[in-house]
This record gives C-alpha cells, structure tokens and sequence, in this order.
C-alpha cells in the first residue's frame, strides 16, 4: 500500500524547484521540504508515534511548523492543529478528547501544556518559529529518508475541531482522500500550475491556510512567498512577484484601504480567493474598481473542505459562492423534513463528495445524525440556489458566528459570560463588521445593583477564552427578546445592533 495523501505530493513538483521562501530571505525547495519531512517523520516513530496516532500541534506559523505537517502525514499519523490563541482551560478540553500520543507546543506554553500532557498521558515536545525547539533538535540526528507509513484513501489524515450545537467542539475526522480529492480538484478548478507562486498569510492551523493553500501548492509543484501573518505592506510589496493570493474578507478590506492598492500593483496577479466568511458584496466592488480583478469567492467547512466556488472563467457574482465544485453533489432542503427545494427556495445547505469527512471523532451518534440516510451531510448553513445555478448562503442554522474567518460558537462565549459575578444571562451574536465581516457581541442582562459593567465582562473572559472569541462590545440591557414559546430572537438582537460597529 502507497502512502496516499504524500505519494501524490512527492510526484507532484521538482525537488530542485522553491517551494517556500519566507520574509527574511530562507528558500525551501521540494528536495529541501522531502529531507526535512523526512528527519521529522523518524523522529515522531522514535518518540513512539504509530500510525493512527494523534499528534497535537500548537505553534508559531513556520516553514518548519509546515513540514511537521508532512512529516505526520509521512509517519502515518493524525494530525491536529490547534489554534494558537487557545488557552490552557481550552487545550485541556481538545488533549483530554483527542487523547495524542504527541503535543507539540511553543517553548513559552511548553510548561503549562506539560501539566495538561501528564494528566493524559501525552508526551511535549517544543518548536519555534525561529527553528528551535527540541523536536528539531532530535530531528538533527535523524536521516533524510524515511520509509513512509502505508496509508491508504480512507486511513485518517488529520482532525480538525470545529464548534459543538451545544458549545462542545467537534473533532472533525478528515481522511486522505478528503485531503487529496479535494486539492486536486481545486488546484484544476482554479488552474494552478508549477509557475505559481502564492502569497500565503493565512494561519496554518485551519482548513483555509492549511489545507486549500498549502495543499493545492503542493499538488502544483509551485512556490509561496511564506507570510507569518497578514500584512498589506508585505502583502502589496510581493504582489509584483506573485501570482495569486488566498483571503478572508479582511485582508481585502485592509488592502482596500492602503493608498498602495491599484491596477499597477495587482497587475502580475492572476486570481484572488476569498474564504471562510462571507464577503461583502461592496468589498468585491470596490476591489474590482481599484484593481480590475474580481475576487474569487468560494465555500467551505472544517467538516468538507472546499464545496463551491465561483467560477475561474465566467461571471464572479458578488454575494454568492459560485456553483459546486466538480465530483460535489449539492441541494437545498426544508429543515424540518429534509425534503428537497426548488430554485430560490431558501432551506438547508446538504453536500455529498469525496471532499465530505468520515464523522466526529469519538462521536457515533452525533455523526449518525448529522448525515442523511442517503450519505447527504446537513451543513448547518441556510441557502438557495438562483436560477443561473449560483449558490447563496442567506443564514447559518446553528447561530454561528465568523469573525476574522474563524468560527465562534455563541453558547460556548455564553456559559462563561454566565458564570461571572453579578450576570443574570447573556446572548452572543455576530454583528455585520466592516473589518471582521461580524464581529462578536455580548448582550447582557445583569442582577439588580451589580457592580459590573463592560471592561468587568471583558477583563472575566481574558484568561478563559482564545482572543478572537472574545466579544468586541458587551451591552447591557434589562431583558433579552423571546418568543412566545420562550426561545431567545437573536434574529431580533442581530436587527437591533446590525449598525453597531458602523455598517449603515
């Protein structure tokens, strides 16, 4: 048996070829990335990991923090990337659930990460951004060939949490097939080719960055200018030596709003994506105004990876997500009875492909009830097809809230907004925001004659949860909007507060 995922990937590109090159002048070539992988690999198996073994990883973006991604793919190994705002109470939840063989941490966490690792049994290793750590100095022993673990189509490549319907997070179970079915047919759909060279400043930690960039990259045989974070600066100033660029709305916005963005500048560029929330139909005008491009906006989950997209050749519709990629089978449904809707009919968004993950980890039940009897997989997401077959997504289900391209789930922001001194009850909705497309907000009902007031919420929820979860504004109100039957409108709260952040 073949190693799936990474056989496609060692046939793809030219070891002499650059795969990355960063900021501060460092070339990888593919030769470069297939030792280094290599050397990894060997030293997950001496630490003990086997294949189907979790490998947890919470670290700096990094060439290095990509290639360990290989290397747990090459070992056999599950990996998990973990966000790295997440605090020690979080980890706690994702180690003890996934239970890795495995974590690997920043050397500031290493110590409170250790104490999580004791209590279930996993072993801590370090990495850096800088190329330390002590994971890269086992590896320095090791040689550059590995015997890749045999991995086939359906063996588990990585698992992504995702958030819960009750607040709980979900490891979703991605498969090498999902992996490598879906970056090929995105790297075909959107003509990526060896001369490719893409700016990468997206988080490896999820979906987006990890798998559609870095894989369909990898699939190519092209390169990428390698950006720890987003920075229109850099971003403008590479543009001139690259080909493409994979966003969230907010990189558009930001870049909208550097004087430096213009036809001239985005002239050598060939396709912007964007991804992972919902772009606002005047960013994409005024882009394609400022540049003469239209952004390429597409639809995915932590669950599917990539479903739609607009089409590389044909009409860009702003406000919509395109048509179903090929081998993607999509429909729209009544929520209640799951039967199925015509054109302009709004109901639930359900997908089936090759693209669709395997289930929730250690979650039978859940998964069980999250796919039709039919193999169909209920997103979550509200949507319609139009009569020229584009997909639009009116709503989300669950109350999701996407802030900055990540996903927050709203009840797991108000259990600890509950749990403070002097709180009755809160709700957590996401309000149209003209940088983080919605931004997170608190509205809270507080006891008679409490003491407590914004910066009182803010400074409770610091140490509890990741940064962008936290709520951009708390407002205070004397009791929160319900329907007859007593359920919270947050339709009514979304209305109410829709201009908060300034969007009309």
């Amino acid at each position: 048996m073949s190693n799936h995922m990474f056989d496609a990937i060692r046939d793809a590109a030219d070891p002499g070829t650059t795969f990355i090159e960063t900021l501060d002048g460092r070339v990888w070539t593919y030769g470069d990335m297939l030792a280094f992988s290599g050397r990894l690999a060997a030293t997950l198996e001496k630490l003990s990991v086997e294949p189907g073994d979790r490998v947890a990883v919470q670290v700096e973006k990094s060439p290095e923090a990509l290639m360990l991604y290989l290397a747990c793919l090459r070992a056999g190994a599950v990996y998990l990337p973990l966000n790295t705002g997440y605090t020690t109470a979080e980890l706690d939840y994702f180690i003890g659930d996934a239970a890795p063989r495995l974590i690997v941490s920043t050397p500031a966490a290493a110590d409170g990460i250790r104490a999580i690792a004791a209590k279930h049994g996993a072993r801590v290793e370090t990495l850096d951004d800088k190329g330390g750590g002590t994971l890269l100095q086992r590896a320095r022993g090791e040689g550059a060939h590995f015997g890749d673990a045999p991995r086939g189509p359906d063996d588990l490549a990585a698992i992504l949490y995702t958030s819960g319907t009750t607040g709980r997070s979900k490891g979703a179970m991605l498969t090498h097939d999902n992996l490598l079915s879906n970056a090929l047919t995105l790297r075909d759909y959107w003509r990526f080719t060896e001369t490719d060279r893409l700016i990468h400043a997206l988080p490896i930690f999820h979906t987006h960055g990890l798998f559609v960039a870095s894989n369909v990259i990898l699939l190519s045989g092209a390169s990428m200018h390698f950006l720890p974070k987003f920075d229109a600066d850099e971003v403008l100033r590479l543009m001139p030596k690259a080909t493409a660029l994979m966003g969230v709305p907010t990189f558009y916005v930001r870049l909208l709003q550097h004087a430096g963005l213009n036809r001239e500048a985005a002239s050598g560029m060939r396709l912007f994506v964007s991804g992972s929330a919902p772009l606002l139909a005047e960013t994409h005008k005024r882009f394609r105004e400022r540049t003469g491009h239209a952004i390429l906006e597409r639809y995915g989950m932590t669950e599917t990876n990539m479903n739609t997209s607009n089409p590389y050749d044909g009409e860009r519709v702003a406000g919509t997500v395109g048509f179903p990629l090929p081998g993607v089978s999509l429909r729209i449904t009544d929520p209640e009875t799951g039967s199925p809707l015509g054109t302009e009919e709004t109901g639930m968004i359900e997908v089936k492909g090759p693209n669709v993950f395997k289930g929730y980890w250690r979650m039978p039940e859940k998964t069980e009830a999250e796919f039709r009897p039919d193999g169909y997989f209920i997103t979550g997401d509200l949507g319609k097809i139009d009569a020229d077959g584009y997909v639009h997504i009116v709503g989300r289900g669950k109350d999701l809230v996407i802030s900055g391209g990540y996903n927050i789930y709203p009840k797991e922001v108000e259990t600890e907004i509950d749990l403070l001194t002097g709180v009755v009850e809160s709700a957590v909705i996401g309000v149209p925001h003209p940088d983080f497309g919605e931004g997170v907000t608190a509205i809270v009902v507080r006891k008679p004659e409490a003491g407590i007031d914004e910066n009182t919420v803010l400074g409770g929820l610091k140490d509890r949860l990741a940064r962008y979860k936290q709520p951009k504004r708390v407002i205070f109100v004397d009791d929160l909007p319900r329907n007859t039957m007593g359920k919270m409108q947050k339709n009514v709260l979304r209305e109410t507060y829709k201009s908060l952040y300034g969007n009309g």
